[in-house]
């Protein structure tokens, strides 16, 4: 049996942390609320499962860990005991219900459901910037930064950290993503090329970015570090003007200038200190580098 079993609980981001792993020393299993595609030797076993159900979640967790019974039909030994989670949610719906079932109740059933929570070393909970709100105006913020929640995503984030650290104390590390880009996650150059995006007017507005696999590698990361700190924030190096951002991403897709419109300003400068500090280092410090190359990868092939 390989050193460390890793369970996955979410989709794209989940899959490329799995991918960032060492496939000899970690073996995956994957929850989702949809079935999944599960091919014969695949990474990660996928199993359906239904947070909000906890008698059916504990049946499915507990039959993770009996020998070939899997998703994909391998005859492999599924992962048993599960030794590390990472937990990252997709609300289905924007609401405080959809919020709340995804971040503090689901991460409170998987918790109960785990049939031996006592061999748990690391839970890593993937959220987001959204617990600062609008942050203080063009003033950096840390992870030393008192959370200021704007809304109920916020504040369901915050309610989740508060459970994971009372639940694991010392083995439950929460990761605050940036706006996550990447293959598939191009809606915002798409809609300036199409100029249905405005920018925002004025001083006060700046944009946060992560590559999506600098942010799978770092949680990754904080999944195999020894003695990591309660939270961490995921972004890259260079904070942005967001007009400045939306005025670039339009003359990379040929797209018009974008119109202004005036908003209230949301001007947090997200800091990746502690993170770079940990031994994490972004493959795309910069977004504009790391749009170009997305869009360069994704634009047809010439005729």
């Amino acid at each position: 049996m390989k050193a460390n079993t890793l369970l996955l609980v979410g989709g794209d981001l989940c899959a490329r942390a799995a991918g960032a792993l060492d496939s000899h020393a970690w073996t995956c299993a994957g929850l989702r609320r949809r079935a999944m595609d599960a091919r014969p030797g695949a990474r990660i076993r996928w199993r359906r499962a239904d947070l909000g159900d906890p008698d059916a979640l504990a049946g499915t967790l507990a039959a993770l860990s009996a020998p070939g019974n899997t998703a994909s039909g391998d005859p492999e030994p599924a992962p048993a005991p599960i030794t590390h989670i990472l937990y990252a949610p997709a609300p289905d719906a924007r609401t405080p219900q959809a919020y709340a079932r995804a971040y503090p109740l689901g991460l409170r059933a998987l918790l109960d459901a785990l049939p031996d929570p006592d061999r748990l070393r690391r839970c890593v909970l993937v959220d987001s910037s959204a617990v600062w709100g609008q942050g203080p105006a063009d003033r950096w913020v840390d992870e030393d930064t008192p959370p200021a929640p704007a809304d109920f995503r916020g504040a369901a984030m915050l309610e989740a950290e508060a459970l994971l650290h009372a639940r694991l104390p010392g083995r439950g590390v929460a990761l605050r993503l940036s706006g996550l880009y990447g293959p598939g996650r191009l809606r915002l150059p798409d809609g300036l090329r199409a100029g249905r995006i405005a920018a925002p007017d004025g001083p006060g507005h700046w944009a946060n970015r992560i590559h999506v696999d600098d942010a799978a590698r770092a949680c990754a990361h904080l999944l195999a570090l020894a003695d990591p700190l309660p939270c961490y924030i995921g972004t890259d190096d260079h904070p942005m003007p967001t007009a400045d951002l939306y005025d670039a991403l339009a003359r990379m897709t040929g797209g018009p200038p974008p119109a202004r419109e005036g908003r209230p300003p949301d001007g947090k400068r997200l800091a990746n200190a502690r993170l770079r500090a940990s031994g994490w280092t972004p493959a795309w410090p910069d977004m504009l580098d790391g749009y170009a190359a997305c869009l360069a990868a994704a634009a047809p092939p010439p005729p």
